[in-house]
């Protein structure tokens, strides 16, 4: 039989952005954080991750960069395995903001708080000029570039703090406590941002209608494995899962009554 060529051929699909199996992590102190994590992420998707305090969910995230490792199992961005001889390319493709953006901007001005990951990797001249105004551009402040952070307000500088990860064109960007300490003007503008981003994008929440109407799909993670892997609004109408994983709702509020984000 004769090879299939030209453009006929079948392609090998993209890998996923994300792709975890049997993550497994103790700390030094003999703690075990997580027992056996397997998660895929989709190019494009919007995932949060859900669940109590002490569930193992920064362990997790810290194993996407790089930050943590000497654990049992794999973790590949993109296809590239997370591993010593890929940390810089793995760092530029996993983008972590912080849930506080003051930790995140450290230059006088916005756009040298923008430009400091690129000029680190070797961009200068106009393409990194370019690369920080498209930065800035996607979360509406292409106008502050010559202002000093601290002039700014909190919501004003997480949003540079999107920037500043997104000036590095990455693969997943990770959120931590996205819309915590954001009014509800500022909490309006940063979800109409994240949606508007062509970006697969973690988002490691407590706020559960925050991530109903962001993430049409949530993972919820309880004594370090995956408890549930669903559809956002199914989730969290399910009183006895979130009971049992210490998730609470506001009261009176009612996951069907909100449009998902897509």
């Amino acid at each position: 039989m004769e090879p299939v060529t030209g453009t006929d051929a079948p392609r090998d699909p993209a890998p996923p952005s994300l792709d975890v199996r049997g993550l497994a992590y103790a700390y030094p102190d003999g703690h075990q954080a997580l027992f056996g994590v397997d998660l895929t992420v989709g190019r494009g998707e919007r995932v949060a991750l859900l669940g109590p305090n002490g569930a193992g969910k920064t362990t997790l995230v810290l194993h996407l960069n790089g930050i943590l490792t000497g654990g049992v199992g794999t973790v590949s961005v993109a296809g590239l395995p997370v591993a010593k001889a890929n940390l810089a390319e793995i760092r530029r493709r996993v983008g972590i903001v912080f849930q506080d953006p003051d930790d995140q901007l450290f230059m006088p001005t916005v756009g040298e708080d923008v430009a400091f990951g690129p000029a680190s990797g070797g961009l200068r001249g106009p393409a990194l000029q370019e690369r920080v105004r498209a930065a800035l551009r996607q979360v509406g402040m292409e106008d502050f570039a010559d202002r000093p952070p601290h002039h700014l307000s909190f919501g004003q500088r997480r949003r540079v703090a999107v920037a500043t990860v997104l000036a590095m064109e990455p693969e997943i960007l990770v959120l931590d406590e996205p819309s915590s300490n954001l009014d509800p003007a500022s909490r309006r503008e940063l979800a109409d941002i994240l949606r508007s981003l062509d970006v697969t994008v973690l988002m490691v929440t407590h706020d559960l209608p925050y991530a109903l109407e962001l993430c049409p799909r949530s993972v919820i993670l309880g004594e370090g494995v995956i408890a549930a892997d669903g559809r956002t609004q199914d989730l969290l109408s399910d009183d006895a899962l979130m009971r049992t994983h210490r998730l609470e709702l506001p009261f009176g509020f009612d996951p069907s009554s909100v449009t998902m984000g897509a």
